[in-house]
């Protein structure tokens, strides 16, 4: 039923979920919420400040069952429904995704997302973003927003309070971020689960000429002189074996191989 309405959205396809998991699972995720703890990964540039985990080994029991459910076939089902996207393949390496955090102060410009997985050459056709936001204040700014083609005027923003999820068709179109620094107070920061999915393949019309395997595009909004953009090309890597196994294992083994290895260390 949110077919139709996730196809006609502006300013690209998305919908809005709110309450769509169990929130006693999501309360013990934001318990587990251990990134500043964890083998993050810290991006502080012009362009994003924000810190991110995607390693299984330091992910929680809730959380890593809960992101293997996302990856799992009943929620792909869902999702090709909603979208209308066939043929969805989740990510078991969580390739800049996993668990996001930004704190006081961070924030994401504007920006179409990087276009290829690095090691598999498949295409990101899809994002699902989930809010792990309690009593969020509106003042404390952090909403998603989502940007006219011509990057002139944000035509929705959305709050990322506990337990709404976003869900997104991402091309090199689709110009999405969190531009503002967020004013939060110390000791709080917006939290999210961050999962892409991918094709193999893609309609021509969502792909910039010359542009057939990009990094993240940020753009220059036409409201802010404090922007800037920045392109870097991502060229075809060379494959790893262990990597692409991986992939393609279903998500209920990630774990088990991952401890056989760390028991031989």
């Amino acid at each position: 039923s949110l077919n139709h309405n996730y196809l006609t959205a502006k300013p690209f396809p998305h919908c809005i979920i709110d309450n769509l998991l169990n929130p006693e699972l999501l309360n013990e995720i934001t318990k587990e919420f251990l990134i500043k703890n964890g083998n993050y990964t810290d991006f502080n540039n012009p362009n994003e400040k924000k810190i991110a985990l995607n390693d299984w080994k330091q992910f929680g029991p809730t959380t890593k069952k809960i992101i293997k459910y996302l990856n799992g076939q009943p929620f792909v089902d869902f999702l090709e429904k909603l979208t209308g996207i066939e043929n969805l393949i989740s990510d078991n390496n969580l390739e800049g995704g996993g668990l996001h955090q930004i704190n006081r102060g961070g924030y994401l410009k504007i920006h179409a997302d990087f276009n290829k997985h690095s090691l598999l050459n498949l295409d990101r056709r899809l994002n699902v973003l989930i809010y792990l936001n309690k009593n969020w204040q509106s003042e404390w700014g952090g909403d998603f927003e989502m940007w006219s083609k011509d990057v002139k005027s944000c035509i929705k923003k959305v709050s990322p309070i506990f337990n709404r999820t976003v869900i997104f068709s991402t091309t090199d179109f689709s110009y999405h971020g969190h531009p503002n620094p967020l004013m939060c107070p110390e000791g709080f920061s917006r939290k999210s689960i961050a999962l892409y999915y991918f094709t193999h393949g893609r309609p021509s019309d969502e792909v910039q000429e010359g542009l057939e395997y990009h990094s993240t595009l940020f753009v220059k909004r036409k409201i802010s002189k404090q922007d800037r953009s920045m392109s870097i090309y991502n060229f075809k890597k060379k494959l790893k074996f262990k990597s692409i196994i991986k992939l393609l294992l279903p998500a209920k083994y990630v774990d088990i191989i991952t401890g056989i290895r760390r028991g031989k260390k």
